[in-house]
C-alpha cells in the first residue's frame, strides 16, 4: 500500500524530478569532510539510473566512503529507460522495475587500466552477485526493508518526492539521521518543516533557487520552464528548489553584511503585531533590535550566530490579525514572512 501511494503520487502531481549530475557535483563538493568513513544511503533512487549513485560511485574512493546503499521502488518509470548508467540485464524480471539495491563496500581497479572510475562499478554490478539484489518488498522508502538500511546509514543523500517531503523529514528526524536533500522553496512554511528550521536542526545548503530536471515521458507540458530536447528528452526547470541538510557547511555561518538605517518612514509595521516589514534581505536596517519580517528566501541567507528566529507569521501572529493567513499592512497581506531579530 505504501509503495501504491508513492507512485500515485508521483504521477498525479507530476512529482518525478531527476536531479543532474552538475547540480549534484556543485552543492556536495561543499560536504566532503562529512562523508569520510561514512554509510551512504540513496533511498529514493534507481541505483543504475540515479546520477546521485553515479556521483558517489565515481567518488567512492576519493571521499574515502565505506559503503554506498542506493535503493529502487518497485515500477520506477526510469528504470531501464532514462539515464542508465550500467547495462544490467539480471534484474529485468518485470519490464525492468523489479525494486533492487546496490551495496557497494569497494571500487577497486576492475578492469585493470590503472584507474577507478565507473567502469569499474559497473564490473562490480555485474559480476558480483552480492552486490546487486532484488529486495523482497516493495522498495518504498517507508517499507520495513529500507528501514532497515536507513538505520545503517549514517548520511541520507537524495531527491524524495516533493509531494511526501513532510512525512520524508519526519522519517530522517525519527531515525536521527544525518541528510542531504532537495526540496521545494515552499517546504520553508510547512507546519512539519518550519519548527526544524527555526530550531537549527535543519538548514538550507548552498545552491538554492533555479535547478533544471528531466521527467518522464508522462509528464504533462507546461507552458514556462517546460522544454523538450533534441533527444526528445522532456525537461522542466524550476526557480524555487532548495538544499535542506543538517550537515554543517561553511555559508551558513557568514553573516550578511546589513548597511540600511532604520526609519519609521521607510519601514511599516503589521497591522496589531510589532514588527517592520523588508521586502528584500538587503533591506535589513542594521541598527533596529526588534522584530523583523523577512521573505522566505531569506533562509538562504540565515546564519544562525547574527540572527534569532522568532516565527513564522502564519504560526506566530494571532489567527484574528491575519489576512489570508498572512501578515498584512494596512489590511493588505504580504507574502509569507519569517520574523526574526538581530541578535545582540
Amino acid at each position: 500500500m505504501a509503495n501504491q501511494t508513492l507512485h500515485k503520487a508521483r504521477q498525479e502531481k507530476n512529482d518525478e524530478f531527476y536531479t543532474q549530475l552538475p547540480d549534484i557535483e556543485n552543492e556536495l563538493k561543499h560536504y566532503r569532510e562529512h562523508f569520510e568513513g561514512k554509510v551512504i544511503l540513496c533511498n529514493c533512487d534507481d541505483p543504475y539510473e540515479s546520477n546521485f549513485f553515479k556521483y558517489f560511485a565515481m567518488n567512492f574512493n576519493f571521499l574515502k566512503l565505506k559503503k554506498l546503499i542506493a535503493t529502487c521502488y518497485v515500477g520506477s518509470p526510469v528504470s531501464g529507460e532514462q539515464l542508465s548508467l550500467f547495462d544490467v540485464k539480471d534484474i529485468d524480471t518485470n519490464e525492468g522495475k523489479d525494486p533492487h539495491k546496490i551495496e557497494i563496500t569497494e571500487v577497486g581497479d576492475e578492469n585493470k587500466d590503472g584507474a577507478f572510475d565507473l567502469s569499474d562499478v559497473e564490473y562490480l554490478i555485474k559480476n558480483k552477485k552480492n552486490v546487486l539484489t532484488l529486495l523482497k518488498g516493495d522498495g518504498d522508502f517507508r517499507s520495513a526493508e529500507c528501514i532497515e538500511l536507513l538505520k545503517e546509514a549514517d548520511i541520507v543523500v537524495t531527491n524524495p518526492p516533493f509531494s511526501l517531503f513532510r512525512e520524508y523529514v519526519a522519517q530522517l528526524m525519527e531515525y536521527d539521521k544525518k541528510f542531504i536533500i532537495i526540496g521545494n522553496q515552499n517546504a520553508i512554511t510547512y507546519k512539519e518543516v518550519f519548527p526544524l528550521l527555526k530550531d537549527n536542526k535543519m538548514w538550507l545548503g548552498y545552491k538554492n533557487g533555479d535547478m533544471s530536471f528531466t521527467v518522464p515521458d508522462y509528464y504533462e507540458e507546461k507552458k514556462v520552464r517546460f522544454w523538450i530536447d533534441e533527444m526528445g528528452q522532456k525537461w522542466r526547470s524550476m526557480g524555487n528548489i532548495a538544499w535542506f541538510t543538517n550537515l554543517d557547511h561553511k555559508k551558513r555561518h557568514e553573516e550578511l553584511y546589513l548597511c540600511r538605517e532604520y526609519s519609521s518612514e521607510k519601514y511599516q509595521k503589521y497591522d496589531n503585531y510589532d514588527a517592520i516589514n523588508v521586502d528584500k534581505t538587503l533591506d535589513i536596517p542594521c541598527d533596529y533590535d526588534g522584530a523583523i519580517g523577512v521573505p522566505v528566501t531569506f533562509m538562504d541567507k540565515y546564519a544562525p550566530e547574527q540572527f534569532e528566529i522568532i516565527g513564522l507569521d502564519r504560526y506566530t501572529i494571532p489567527q484574528k490579525y491575519l489576512v489570508g493567513g498572512r501578515a498584512a499592512i494596512n489590511g493588505k497581506p504580504k507574502y509569507a514572512r519569517i520574523l526574526i531579530r538581530k541578535r545582540k
